[in-house]
């Protein structure tokens, strides 16, 4: 699927005299899921605000799916799966469905979104009666029965065990493969890293960076190679590709590189006896960390 599923230009937004956006320019391109990612106070739960129609941009213009997203053909178009949910605790699993289907021109089956979010056996429990992890799931099912076309998932698998949490990323992939557009928030990096084509970074209200997860942790560019030798620190650090060492009273290597290849084929070339060799790449949540301590204004694109 081609073209773009949401715009904001020039947005910005305050508070009264908090400036919580900053002319924020952001692209969502249609088809694809996007980790929006961020520290506390970054202005994602605003920047959702604004997307959602909910709010309204003190500059700037937002455009979802070509339109204004507080236009009701706009909203019957978008599923929103928000952090915490009210949910109509006296009636059923299936009736809540039910009812939210009613309120789209076009939903799905009910069965259907029962299915997607793993509910068929818990369609007679009432919705009170779920545990934290069901209700999760239940907020998926209501946030997709409308058959929406961008779909805004806001730390979804919050409160799932790890079947539940599976089976939640095995639906969100069927999803994104029918063609919806999905808007991820998580503090669970691993798993923006694992599902995301795209993530976004935000702090005090600006756009840090922008691009898929390998470019975000090529950023850091580092990988960290530990192993266990007789080599004293000034030897560690004159291996090849070496930006930062450490060893511990036990002989334990911890290394910094970008070339970690070199390094472990200049190791095993020097004959130096080791064992106990791990060999791990940056992850998005350390370019994550980087990219906040180092934070910037400036809008910066991978």
């Amino acid at each position: 699927m081609n073209g773009t599923a949401i715009e904001l230009r020039g947005v910005g937004k305050t508070f009264g005299r908090v400036q919580a956006l900053h002319d924020l320019n952001l692209t969502i391109r249609a088809g694809e899921l996007t980790a929006l990612l961020g520290p506390n106070g970054a202005g994602k739960t605003t920047a959702i605000g604004l997307m959602l129609g909910l709010l309204q941009p003190t500059a700037g213009t937002v455009r979802v799916l070509g339109g204004d997203p507080r236009e009701a053909r706009t909203r019957t178009q978008v599923g929103a799966m928000p952090q915490e949910s009210a949910l109509p605790g006296a009636l059923t699993v299936r009736e809540a469905v039910t009812l939210f289907a009613r309120m789209y021109p076009a939903p799905l089956p009910v069965t259907e979104a029962l299915a997607l979010a793993d509910l068929l056996p818990l369609a007679g429990r009432r919705a009170g009666a779920l545990s934290g992890g069901q209700a999760r799931r239940l907020a998926f099912a209501l946030a997709v029965v409308g058959n929406p076309a961008v779909l805004y998932l806001d730390e979804p698998t919050t409160g799932m065990d790890a079947g539940s949490r599976q089976a939640f990323w095995a639906a969100a992939e069927r999803m994104k493969a029918a063609g919806r557009t999905i808007l991820l928030t998580t503090h669970y990096l691993e798993e923006a890293e694992r599902t995301a084509d795209r993530v976004i970074v935000m702090n005090a209200g600006h756009l840090l960076a922008d691009g898929t997860p390998e470019s975000l942790r090529a950023r850091v560019a580092t990988s960290r190679v530990r192993f266990t030798s007789d080599l004293v620190l000034a030897e560690l650090r004159h291996l090849p590709g070496v930006e930062a060492a450490g060893v511990d009273e036990r002989g334990h290597a911890a290394l910094t590189t970008r070339t970690p290849e070199a390094l472990v084929a200049a190791l095993v070339q020097s004959g130096t006896p080791f064992r106990e060799l791990e060999v791990t790449r940056a992850s998005l949540e350390d370019a994550f960390l980087s990219l906040t301590a180092q934070a910037s204004p400036a809008a910066v694109s991978a």
